[in-house]
């Protein structure tokens, strides 16, 4: 039987900590080349949602490479990352070759537009996504989720007990 495709967001209610991490398929770089991402593939995992507001950002440049920086650390404690912007696939592409590599899923909620952002309470008034992360754990549930202040860049210290715990 096949698997259902999903586009999207299958629950438009906002996540709340304890809650279940709404299901979502996005156009995504994944070694550098074009893919699918589904969070419900990753069941029995811990994920990091690593929302950022756009590509060419000095800050969120800081903010991938330092999750790329961690990779050992986060997979040893059986996490992946994955990077959540509303830019464009194409756009994230030509970023992640002047920025990267990076190793983890770079994700695209270009369309419709913020959608899965929408949904985890990421996006801005403005269009953008916040600079923000969700973690969500291998059952499925939402165990933290956090929206930076502007001049700051998401840590990974309050990440790391969530998954070296489990």
């Amino acid at each position: 039987m096949a698997k259902p495709r999903v586009r999207g967001v299958i629950d438009n209610g906002l996540v709340t900590v304890g809650g279940p991490a709404p299901d979502f398929e996005l156009p995504a770089l994944i070694g550098g080349v074009r893919k699918s991402f589904r969070l419900a593939d990753y069941r029995g995992r811990t994920v990091v949602l690593a929302f950022y507001p756009f590509n060419w950002q000095e800050d969120s440049v800081r903010q991938m490479k330092s999750y790329q920086s961690q990779r050992s650390r986060l997979l040893a404690g059986r996490a992946e990352t994955v990077g959540i912007t509303v830019e464009s696939i194409m756009n994230t592409t030509a970023w992640e070759r002047a920025h990267g590599p990076f190793d983890f899923p770079l994700c695209s909620d270009f369309w419709p537009h913020g959608q899965v952002s929408r949904s985890y309470g990421m996006l801005q008034d403005s269009g953008a996504s916040e600079r923000g992360v969700v973690v969500v754990n291998p059952e499925g549930q939402v165990v933290l989720w956090h929206i930076c202040p502007p001049e700051e860049t998401p840590a990974l210290e309050e990440v790391f007990p969530l998954i070296e715990g489990v």
